[in-house]
């Protein structure tokens, strides 16, 4: 079971970045999906998390310019991010609780990330 993500780029301020994560592997369902970043000198933190059923939250930080979403039949997750500022620039990290079909919980699994810079 491996999370995979892409979109990554360097934009200016106000423009817009789309990342995406694709769950792969024996994959028998996704609870919680997540994305989070990283500054440099920072913490990871929670950017956003959507539940299996479509609920989103979001940190206040992003509220209402970057929106959270899912297709659970495809097993992946994307960031809509708009209106970008400097301050958004991290290493993005897709995350997920995956259950294999053996059974198995990958709980807390994370993909490899992708850079977001934002030049102002």
């Amino acid at each position: 079971v491996q999370l995979q993500a892409s979109g990554g780029g360097s934009v200016r301020a106000g423009e817009t970045l789309s990342l995406s994560c694709a769950a792969s592997g024996s994959i028998n369902r996704i609870d919680d999906m997540a994305w989070y970043r990283q500054a440099p000198g920072n913490e990871r933190e929670l950017v956003a998390k959507i539940t299996r059923g479509g609920t989103a939250t979001y940190a206040d930080a992003v509220q209402g310019r970057f929106t959270i979403s899912r297709d659970n039949a495809k097993n992946t997750v994307s960031l809509q991010m708009n209106s970008l500022k400097p301050e958004d620039t991290a290493i993005y990290y897709c995350n997920a609780d995956i259950r294999s079909y053996s059974g198995a919980w990958y709980l807390n699994q994370w993909g490899q990330g992708t850079q977001v810079t934002v030049s102002s």
